[in-house]
């Protein structure tokens, strides 16, 4: 199967200080030399801590900002040189859900125009179908005709999700980012937004890019995870794999940090010494190396290229082959975090819809 995705060596330096001159001299380098591919249908995870440039390489990927450096490919044709119309046509295959659904609507419109607008700009529906099109939508994503003519401050945080997926869904998109969308929501409603999106991914055949901190969340809805640090991805891999055999050490420190739903349970944590480094000023080398406890001169001195340690999982590390096994996750862990979200599965996978 061929990718719908590739991306190579996207970068994205945004400037940080200007001279007199208005000339650049010191930038924020927020994504630097990513590269990944994704498959028609496949649900890609960037995790990482807050700041290390998972958003912005989402939006990156939607020419919602401009690269500095690098390509994207999308179903063939390299998008980072579209302009004026051909950029304005390809809004249509791809699509965001954003992170707020308190921020993310117009409230000065009802749902029913939100949902409409779309379908006018890109002149997808005829404007006597257009009400058939969004009742439909609605149905699509759990909720009732009738909530059409109401005003976004009238639905509950889950409810406005689900309007914002409605949205992305109207101009029926190849793509979509979801931009940490359930981060926001309680969670039960967490559990009803996944599923809905699993489901219509499995329906529709959406590929997914899903930018999250939960590794919990991200456990569920991925078929691949990629892990960022500081801009770079430094471990890209199966879901089941990832969890199973980490192999970069801020991967295991992340997956260490997952707490145990289990009364006393217990687990070895990996405790990262210092800070994030800035990112207008990073490291040479491994960026992560100022945190690593496996670091040597070797890695403060020289970026690791990526090696394939199996099928389909990448890391980028001098020493992934002298490091200690990971450590496996407790077995209680995982019996509790499955009997948890069994129950939620339980309790919210086949609700059609919201009161």
């Amino acid at each position: 199967m061929s990718n719908l995705l590739e991306v190579r060596g996207l970068t994205k330096h945004f400037t940080a200080r200007t001279n007199w001159f208005g000339r650049p001299v010191s930038h924020v380098s927020a994504v630097d030399d990513v590269s990944f591919d994704l498959k028609p249908g496949e649900t890609l995870s960037l995790v990482g801590e807050s700041g290390c440039g998972k958003s912005t390489t989402g939006r990156l990927l939607l020419r919602l900002i401009d690269p500095t450096a690098g390509t994207i490919r999308f179903d063939g044709r390299d998008i980072t040189k579209l302009t004026g119309t051909a950029l304005r046509d390809l809004r249509r295959e791809m699509q965001l859900v954003f992170q707020d659904p308190y921020a993310s609507l117009n409230p000065r419109m009802t749902v029913g125009d939100i949902l409409a607008e779309p379908l006018m700009l890109h002149g997808l529906v005829p404007p006597g179908k257009r009400k058939a099109r969004v009742e439909e939508l609605l149905n699509l994503v759990g909720l009732r005709a009738s909530h059409a003519r109401r005003y976004p401050h009238e639905f509950s945080g889950g409810q406005r999700q689900r309007v914002g997926i409605a949205r992305a869904l109207a101009v029926e998109p190849n793509l979509i980012v979801c931009d940490e969308a359930v981060s926001a929501l309680d969670v039960s409603v967490q559990a009803q937004v996944l599923n809905l999106l699993k489901d219509l991914q499995a329906r529709l055949g959406i590929a997914m890019v899903f930018i999250a901190h939960d590794l919990a969340v991200v456990r569920h809805i991925s078929q691949r995870i990629a892990v960022m640090y500081l801009g770079n991805i430094v471990e890209i891999a199966p879901a089941a794999e990832l969890f199973a055999k980490p192999q970069h050490p801020y991967t295991r420190a992340l997956l260490s940090a997952i707490p145990v739903p289990q009364p006393g349970a217990t687990r070895q944590r990996i405790i990262l010494t210092g800070d994030v480094p800035s990112p207008i000023n990073p490291p040479s080398g491994c960026r992560f190396h100022t945190r690593c406890p496996f670091a040597t001169d070797l890695c403060r001195q020289t970026k690791p290229a990526t090696e394939t340690t199996s099928e389909g999982h990448s890391v980028a590390c001098h020493h992934w082959r002298e490091l200690p096994a990971a450590a496996p996750l407790p077995a209680e862990s995982d019996s509790a975090g499955a009997t948890r979200l069994a129950r939620l599965q339980a309790r919210f996978l086949h609700t059609t819809s919201l009161p």
